[in-house]
């Protein structure tokens, strides 16, 4: 018998719609605000049940049942609780991505269930998508051992791994990219601001324009994006001449700087008032010469590079429009002076690799 009992058990557990052949024994009550239905199974019942069960199509659950039921067995009782809807990502974790206000305690009975049934699944990493207006669901989610991830302006990103070993799941983004936009006119003169604020603020020192690449927004695209937004000037990207990587920067967090050659479309200077004091075309050599210039050495190598493109054979990497194995373009930047494109390949955005002078 005690074996029946324990084939029977994980049968149902296996096809709980089996349980609803014979009319079991039913009571209700509550847990946690939230209430669940209990079915109590006699043991006299449980060789019907088997051959029930038997009789039963192996077809599996419906999307739906298993995202938001489960059936729990504990002496002979058979336990339904609703679970959060959740999506199964591709690497054997599970997103939920809450829409709609619910109180705080019965989150807290869905999650502990949910995370229950994730477990004998096999599953392995949680997210749960927190809009900001469901920010009372945070502290229940903590307390079951979620932590944060990420924070953006509208959603709130928390995680929990679920099997015991070294926690797999990928670190939140951790550089901040920017440009610096070298412009050079047919009089060798260099484009450069004076900034209203920040460490240059008040010092007098004349910088190639800068700026951050939005979210989304390609290098190519930022770097005449800032050259326009700052002084007005309309630019065609050419080429990345060099680029730096620092650490333990904005926000702990590490930066990657491009430094990019445009060539002028418009010459005339119309500066941004809100963030720049001045602008101007300024003779290389004297861009080059500025005594701050000289004195830190990635400014100077920045300056020299700047310059040696301007007279000399120097092939930076042009941006190359691709596509990526999910469908979405992207730039690849490369030397292709030096590199032979296959004739099937999109030409880059421009074939010249030395500015005009």
């Amino acid at each position: 018998m005690q074996r029946f009992l324990r084939t029977s058990c994980k049968l149902l557990i296996q096809y709980p719609f089996a349980a609803t052949l014979i009319p079991p024994v039913r009571t209700t009550t509550s847990l946690s605000s939230s209430k669940f239905t209990e079915w109590i199974c006699p043991r006299d019942r449980f060789p019907l049940l088997i051959r029930s069960i038997m009789s039963i199509s192996t077809t599996a659950l419906s999307a739906d049942e298993k995202t938001n039921k489960n059936m729990l067995v504990g002496n002979g009782v058979l336990q339904h609780m609703e679970l959060l809807t959740s999506v199964d990502d591709l690497h054997g974790g599970v997103t939920v991505d809450m829409k709609h206000p619910m109180d705080c305690k019965v989150f807290a009975s869905m999650l502990k269930a949910s995370l229950s049934y994730w477990k004998q699944q096999g599953k392995r990493g949680v997210w749960i998508k927190l809009p900001i207006d469901l920010v009372n669901l945070v502290e229940p989610a903590v307390q079951e051992g979620f932590r944060y991830h990420h924070a953006e302006p509208d959603y709130l990103m928390l995680v929990y791994w679920i099997p015991e070993t070294v926690d797999l799941l990928p670190a939140n983004a951790s550089h901040r990219v920017g440009i610096g936009a070298f412009v050079m006119n047919d009089k060798r003169e260099v484009l450069v601001v004076q900034e209203k604020s920040g460490k240059f603020k008040g010092t007098g020192i004349w910088k190639l324009p800068t700026g951050s690449v939005n979210e989304g927004e390609d290098i190519c695209t930022a770097a005449i994006r800032e050259v326009k937004e700052e002084t007005g000037v309309d630019a065609e990207f050419v080429e990345v001449l060099a680029f730096r990587q620092s650490h333990h920067s904005f926000f702990s967090k590490s930066d990657l700087f491009f430094v990019c050659m445009l060539r002028p479309r418009s010459f005339h200077i119309q500066k941004q008032d809100s963030e720049i004091e001045a602008a101007q075309w300024m003779p290389a050599e004297d861009y080059a010469t500025q005594p701050f210039v000289q004195k830190h050495e990635l400014f100077n190598y920045v300056a020299k590079i700047c310059l040696t493109k301007s007279e000399k054979d120097y092939a930076g990497f042009s941006p190359v429009s691709t596509t990526t194995t999910s469908g979405k373009t992207s730039y690849l930047y490369f030397n292709d002076r030096d590199f032979d494109l296959h004739a099937d390949c999109q030409a880059p955005i421009t074939n010249s690799n030395k500015i005009s002078l």
